[in-house]
């Protein structure tokens, strides 16, 4: 499981009425994100594993750095959380004997389809799969680190490059191919820097000019994004253009997000529990 990195690494590149209100403004949020038109805002819509991808690409070479062992699990924790986030899965409630967050299954809240190959095809699996399954189950079979052969047709495959086609048709990113000695490798350079300098510029506001030191509190896709990034091994890419006292309170705060407790957080009022369950499955991965 990757720790947040210190500055010498820098170098390596009522309960049944609030459940309805809920549900209600789960999917007015899912209606929002379908419905909105891209053209009424300046920024490009994308979804956490993009972004996360486009925080872990080298922006002239083109590809993950070699020795990030984790941004894989990552973009896989992102697919659920994105799902979440759109009103299409959940974790099933606390029983009586509180479950933990761990402990709780993925259940369907809904099947239609949200336009993203990766989400549907995850979501297909999950509709499909009986009996339930945890976070940290689904994460492990998307990834495919199951020693269960029947479980292997749960594997996402060629997941970086699918969203990174994804960012080339949405102008951020260009293929190009590129010799490495032995074999030949297909790679994206950023062509967009505009849109990741606006993407680094969001995270590293959250931590500092509008740091609310309340994880209920902050936006939650910005929340979701800053685990993710941890999670996968690239938030040093997001802070390393920062001055050293900056960069060392924007690590700190964001060392302080993810040391949190996951079963606290989760539990409550208005937390996203998808954020929190994810996080505590790679705090114990």
């Amino acid at each position: 499981m990757t720790t947040l990195t210190h500055r010498a690494r820098r170098t390596e590149v009522g309960k049944n009425s609030e459940k309805k209100v809920e549900s209600e403004e789960d999917m007015n949020q899912d209606r929002n994100q379908d419905n909105e038109d891209i053209g009424d805002s300046k920024d490009i819509r994308l979804t956490l594993m993009e972004e996360v991808l486009l925080l872990g690409l080298k922006d002239k070479e083109g590809y993950t750095s070699f020795w990030n062992d984790c941004i894989s699990s990552g973009l896989r924790g992102g697919i659920l959380i994105e799902l979440a986030m759109r009103g299409r899965i959940y974790l099933e409630p606390p029983t009586m004997r509180k479950k933990r967050l761990l402990d709780r299954k993925v259940l369907l809240k809904s099947d239609s389809p949200t336009g993203d190959v990766l989400l549907d095809e995850t979501l297909k699996h999950i509709k499909a799969t009986e009996p339930t399954e945890t976070v940290q189950t689904w994460i492990e079979l998307l990834t495919g680190e199951t020693w269960n052969p029947f479980k292997l047709q749960y594997q996402l495959r060629n997941v970086r490059e699918r969203i990174a086609k994804n960012l080339v048709e949405k102008g951020i990113l260009t293929t190009e191919k590129q010799n490495f000695l032995l074999f030949d490798m297909t790679t994206h350079p950023v062509t967009n820097t505009t849109e990741k300098q606006r993407l680094v510029k969001k995270l590293q506001d959250s931590v500092l000019e509008r740091w609310v030191n309340d994880p209920q509190r902050m936006d939650k896709r910005t929340l979701a994004l800053l685990v993710l990034a941890h999670s996968s091994d690239v938030l040093e890419n997001v802070f390393s253009s920062l001055t050293d006292d900056k960069y060392d309170m924007a690590m700190n705060r964001a060392k302080d997000l993810v040391e949190l407790d996951p079963e606290v957080e989760g539990t409550k009022h208005s937390a996203t529990e998808m954020i929190w369950a994810v996080l505590a499955a790679f705090n114990k991965s």
